[in-house]
């Protein structure tokens, strides 16, 4: 039993470092009999509070604009060009990233669902475009697990270069 629980974990963690850069990812199926294991509650707490995203929770899994300190903290995209169209090239490059569904979006608000490739992990993502600035406040974190080995750190700074790269 204490052999299958180390291999377990260390599938899961090759899983979690091969699977979830959207940059990267192809699409696969969840291996057979994992699907729904591991994709944990959806958040009930997330969402804009105080004009502001959350912060994160002491596990390192996750990363927010809010965050008061340096191992969650990301900082949140500026931006120059009209908001709308920040917002469609963004919604734009979210839908095209594999195994993605957008759960919520308004006109400064989406949240977003990522569910990794083989083990089908999902994590959290958020963006607020902040009222009277050009900046988007940003958090992403896991459902389960205590660590993402920076997943979600390197998924938000991929969004961040791909709306750069396109003028935003």
């Amino acid at each position: 039993m204490q052999l299958f629980r180390v291999l377990l974990s260390l599938l899961v963690a090759v899983c979690l470092l091969f699977t979830s850069a959207p940059a990267i990812a192809a699409p696969v199926a969840v291996l057979p009999g994992l699907k729904g294991v591991f994709t944990g509650t959806p958040p009930t707490d997330i969402g804009i509070h105080d004009a502001q995203l959350i912060s994160c929770p002491t596990s390192p899994n996750c990363v927010s604009s809010s965050a008061g300190d340096d191992e969650h903290y990301i900082a949140p995209i500026a931006y120059s060009a009209q908001k709308d169209a920040v917002r469609d090239k963004l919604v734009a490059i979210i839908k095209n990233q594999p195994r993605t569904n957008i759960i919520e979006q308004t006109d400064s608000y989406i949240l977003v669902e990522f569910t990794s490739r083989l083990m089908g992990f999902v994590d959290d993502a958020e963006f607020y475009f902040l009222p009277d600035e050009k900046t988007i406040a940003m958090r992403s974190a896991a459902r389960l697990g205590e660590s993402d080995l920076g997943v979600n750190r390197r998924r938000l700074e991929q969004f961040r270069l791909a709306l750069q790269s396109l003028g935003a």
